[in-house]
């Protein structure tokens, strides 16, 4: 057995240099998806500059390549990682174990929170906005990524439905867009509508009185009301998401049409 031992250790000094190749890769891959979010959100794809990100990161442009292709793919990572982490801290809040009502109470409360603490994740979607999602839409793993959030939000509505706390019929996807909106708007604006009303709105108390506003507004959207009349739904947070363009209306000579611009 002992004479076994000496050809063993060759083995295991290669496994452990594949290992530990294997974290510098881990290491270095990292390194440049934290350097380029940096540089995205604060220059936008155009404004980026590789050899910046490359510095930042402690790397050089080939290792950059390497890892990612291009200045493009790795826009498309740093997006992709963006939602993931989002997503990652969505799931930890355990939705599933609280009651209905608390746990939109801490989905709303961490939405707002997890805008505040990483302003970096607005600016790559105002960025990726601008060019109307067109690097998004090449990602394979996004919609995956958003899946089980909209069922987590589903079960929720569904628990609350049961439990007589929530309106039936909500969409959960309408819900949420509802939620992210109220605060996105708000920090995505809050200087110019700091300006414009007079006040603050990023100061702490501002910023926690919008949240109290955030959540009675969808907890009261959400309550069962009176009956609705035969065929329809209450509040657009009821009515699904549409995937498809609404017919374009027919010009007449005598009466300009206004299209409306979609968002």
């Amino acid at each position: 057995m002992p004479r076994d031992a000496p050809a063993s250790r060759p083995r295991r000094a290669a496994g452990d240099a594949g290992r530990a190749g294997a974290r510098d890769a881990d290491r270095t891959r990292a390194s440049i998806l934290a350097a380029a979010t940096e540089e995205f959100s604060a220059h936008g794809i155009g404004g980026a500059r590789v050899d910046r990100i490359a510095s930042r990161a402690g790397t050089n442009k080939r290792m950059l390549y390497y890892y990612f292709g291009g200045k493009e793919a790795l826009y498309l990572a740093v997006l992709e990682a963006a939602y993931e982490r989002i997503r990652t801290a969505e799931r930890a809040l355990d939705l599933e174990h609280l009651p209905p009502e608390q746990g939109m109470r801490e989905l709303v409360a961490f939405t707002w929170r997890y805008f505040i603490a990483h302003p970096e994740f607005l600016s790559l979607l105002n960025t990726e906005n601008l060019h109307r999602a067109r690097h998004l839409k090449r990602s394979t793993k996004v919609r995956a990524l958003h899946s089980p959030m909209v069922g987590m939000l589903d079960d929720l509505l569904a628990r609350g439905a049961r439990a007589g706390v929530f309106r039936r019929g909500v969409d959960p996807v309408q819900l949420y867009v509802s939620i992210a909106a109220l605060g996105y708007f708000y920090l995505s604006n809050a200087h110019t509508l700091s300006t414009i009303f007079g006040r603050d709105l990023l100061a702490p108390a501002a910023r926690s009185k919008r949240l109290a506003h955030v959540k009675a507004l969808i907890l009261d959207a959400l309550r069962p009301g009176a009956p609705l009349p035969a065929g329809r739904r209450a509040g657009i947070i009821n009515q699904p998401v549409s995937t498809t363009r609404p017919a374009r209306a027919s010009r007449r000579a005598d009466k300009p049409v206004h299209e409306e611009i979609p968002g």
